[in-house]
């Protein structure tokens, strides 16, 4: 249930056609950033204007918590980054 809301972020943000895995991807950095800075964040500006490689390149970025690199996001967004490209 909880993930009804970030589809629904998902589906508002995005303008163009994506794939199951490309909606599957970025379901989960929604959830996991907010829906808010998905809204807002130039992975969707990317992706919105035809650029599926530059939105790709944005997962890795999400890799901070209070200013510091966590390892499980960087691992998280690389397996969000490896669906998004699948």
């Amino acid at each position: 249930d909880d993930l009804a809301v970030y589809e629904l972020t998902v589906n508002s943000a995005i303008k163009r056609p994506m794939t199951q895995n490309q909606f599957d991807a970025m379901v989960s950095l929604a959830f996991n950033v907010g829906g808010s800075n998905f809204a807002q964040s130039t992975l969707v500006k990317e992706f919105n204007i035809g650029d599926v490689q530059g939105a790709a390149d944005q997962f890795p970025r999400w890799k901070f918590s209070g200013g510091k690199v966590m390892p499980g996001l960087v691992k998280r967004r690389a397996a969000e980054h490896e669906v998004f490209l699948s």
